[in-house]
């Protein structure tokens, strides 16, 4: 496949750029290049500006459209071009160096100089790997490559710019960002930048002064951006970097956890949870939910049996007649909201979940097993499987991919209580004309009942529109006038 650089004319601006500066160079760098070279579609633009001052560059750019300069620290612009769609912003810098205040990893603790004399090779030769390290020349239309970038992108290896040692001291969250790139790109990590990783992970708590060399947004963007591009690859390839250990500890804790034998023949917690995040991209998972495997879900498949370890009694320690995990689902859901919270996994602009949903799904993950659901009231179905404010789809899935990494004596997956619930799903469905994850509205207000009783508001009026409810979600009731004759009969 032959490469689909742009030219410079892609770039209005730009091509005017070096029309007021006849020196100038124009250079596409980064994410682009690697991605054009693998054949992608390219989101980000990162262009780099030569033989032009950082005053010159703001004030010609401020003639052609909206620029904001990113800070002394960055030195980079970001601009908007007049005409263009609102999302298409470039990230257009002067060639940089940059230097560690602290030589400790500190996370864009370092000192960036400009310089637009600089060779764009010099530029280059600062970035974090060698697939990254690459730059198209858009007046001469040739690719710069010091690095063998592309020869590490034919073989599908990341691997860092110079020694893996010096590139990570640097800045420590490239040891987050080695593992999610591998995982993006279906890559594997070079052995000696990977072993650099695991040596050097243990730093990314680190503190200078008190602060974080790493901040946790950062780690959990690395984080929840890893597991969205693969699930189980991140589970395995964070364990052995040793990034789990380093970042959420406590799922270690389910490796040897035991289980019944009778019906997780698939093994212990830990070997349960990788089934079930595989079981994501199943034909069997897909069939009923096609690309259904959001991060949202997949953090809520991460931490559903987190509580086992901290539940589980086994016959021969407790007594049991079983191994039992006794409201693993409760301890399990405050555990995963608190783990949440601490790595600051709503912050991430891009890829974040919610706490608190997460930790609904977990909670409840089990309520279809607990309970029967041939016999749960439609409210309650309507509660938990159809309710807008909360994880409800979410839940649902759960509960499937739960199933299906649960594998009896007789080596089949344990998938009747989703069946069930999807059959009494159905069910109301039908019997109230609904369609999709949103039931028909309720056929009386609190309103309605006070006026047509003559009451105020209170418990009753709570208990009496649960009654209406039940009825028309067992298709009983499909009026508002058949709903008010019904009201009259509780008086």
């Amino acid at each position: 496949m032959t490469p689909n650089f742009p030219k410079i004319t892609a770039f209005p601006v730009l091509a005017d750029l070096t029309e007021a500066f006849p020196n100038s160079g124009v250079y596409l760098v980064g994410g682009a290049v690697r991605d054009i070279l693998l054949g992608k579609k390219i989101t980000d633009i990162d262009l780099v500006v030569r033989h032009v001052t950082g005053e010159e560059l703001e004030n010609f750019l401020a003639t052609r459209g909206q620029v904001v300069f990113a800070g002394k620290t960055f030195g980079v612009w970001k601009f908007h071009e007049i005409g263009k769609p609102k999302d298409e912003i470039y990230d257009i810098a002067l060639p940089r160096t940059e230097f560690s205040l602290h030589k400790q990893g500190l996370y864009r603790d370092f000192e960036v100089k400009t310089n637009p004399r600089l060779p764009i090779e010099d530029d280059l030769a600062r970035r974090d790997f060698t697939v990254n390290a690459m730059a198209y020349d858009l007046l001469a239309a040739r690719l710069i490559d010091e690095n063998n970038g592309q020869q590490d992108l034919k073989d599908k290896i990341i691997r860092t710019v110079g020694q893996a040692a010096d590139r990570f001291q640097e800045d420590y969250s490239r040891l987050l960002r080695a593992l999610r790139f591998a995982l993006q790109l279906g890559f594997v990590i070079e052995k000696q930048t990977l072993n650099t990783v695991k040596t050097m992970i243990v730093n990314i708590n680190d503190k200078i002064d008190d602060k974080r060399v790493l901040p946790l947004e950062i780690m959990a963007e690395e984080f929840l951006k890893s597991f969205q591009a693969n699930p189980v690859g991140a589970l395995d390839l964070w364990d052995e970097a040793g990034a789990i250990a380093e970042t959420i500890p406590e799922l270690l804790k389910m490796k040897g956890c035991p289980q019944p034998d009778n019906w997780h023949t698939e093994g212990d917690v830990w070997q349960h949870t990788r089934l079930a995040l595989e079981k994501l991209s199943s034909a069997e998972f897909q069939k009923e939910f096609p690309g259904g495997d959001d991060l949202e879900l997949i953090a809520a498949t991460l931490f559903h049996d987190i509580g086992k370890p901290a539940t589980v009694r086994t016959p021969a320690k407790d007594g049991t007649d079983r191994i039992r995990f006794d409201e693993h689902d409760v301890f399990g859901a405050d555990l995963t909201k608190k783990i949440l919270n601490r790595i600051k996994a709503a912050a991430p602009p891009d890829v974040n979940v919610k706490p608190e949903r997460v930790a609904w799904a977990v909670r409840y993950h089990m309520l279809v097993v607990h309970g029967h659901p041939e016999k749960m009231r439609p409210t309650t179905i309507e509660k938990y499987f159809f309710n807008p404010d909360k994880a409800s789809q979410t839940l649902l899935k759960l509960i499937l991919v739960d199933g299906l990494a649960t594998i009896n004596q007789d080596g089949q997956a344990l998938t009747n209580h989703y069946e069930m619930i999807k059959e009494r799903m159905a069910e109301i469905k039908k019997k109230t004309g609904s369609h999709g994850f949103k039931l028909v509205k309720p056929l009386l207000s609190g309103d309605d009942i006070m006026k047509e009783l003559g009451i105020k508001p209170g418990l009753k009026v709570g208990e009496i529109l649960e009654k209406v409810r039940q009825k028309q979600l067992a298709g009983e009731l499909k009026s508002k006038p058949a709903a008010l004759e019904f009201v009259q009969g509780l008086k």
